[in-house]
Parts: C-alpha cells; structure tokens; sequence
C-alpha cells in the first residue's frame, strides 16, 4: 500500500512542477521546443501502452492557444502534456511490477 502511495505523490508532484509558469513570456520557439517534448514523450507512453487521454486534449490546448499567438498559454499546456505522459509512463511501468502484490491471497 505504500508503494501505491508514494507512486501517486510522485504523479501529484509532477503535475504540480509542470503547471509552474515561468515569469517571463513565451517564444515561439519556447513552444516548439515544449510541444516537442510533450510529443516525444507521448509517443514513449505509446510504446508502454499507456497514453492518457488527457495528454492528446492538453497538446491540442498547446497547438490552438500557439494558433492565437498565446505562447505562454501554449507553452504552459505543452508543459502540462508532458508531464502528464511521463506520468502515464511512470504508472505503467510500476504498475508492471506492483500488480503482484494487489493480488488476492
């Protein structure tokens, strides 16, 4: 049960580090560069089997908040798809070995 738990504050904080914005304002190049990475990474999930629907809706928020101009916004969901795909990573890869001890005895 522990390790179920440490599992999730390690999910919690992810999610908390990647919604941090930064103080200064966004390039396009900033977006590129994180809608790379939230891309990269789900494509990872991909290959555990694991890809969170959440992740695909928050890279779509990127790419339509970067269509208006607003780069701190597309940046910031980038960001957010990132970390939520290495979280769908992490979960799956725990999960792998962590299914044994919820098993009924």
């Amino acid at each position: 049960m522990s390790m179920i738990r440490t599992s999730l504050l390690a999910l919690a904080s992810v999610l908390l580090i990647a919604s941090a914005t930064s103080v200064l304002a966004a390039s396009e190049a900033d977006y590129k560069a994180a809608l790379s990475a939230a891309e990269a990474a789900n494509k990872q999930a991909a290959g555990v089997r694991n890809q969170w629907t959440t992740t695909a809706a928050a890279i779509n928020a990127a790419k339509k908040f970067a269509e208006t101009g607003d780069f701190d916004k597309a940046v910031a969901s980038a960001n957010e798809a990132e970390a939520l795909a290495k979280a769908s990573i992490f979960q799956a890869t725990s999960e792998k070995a962590l299914w044994k001890d919820m098993e009924i005895r």
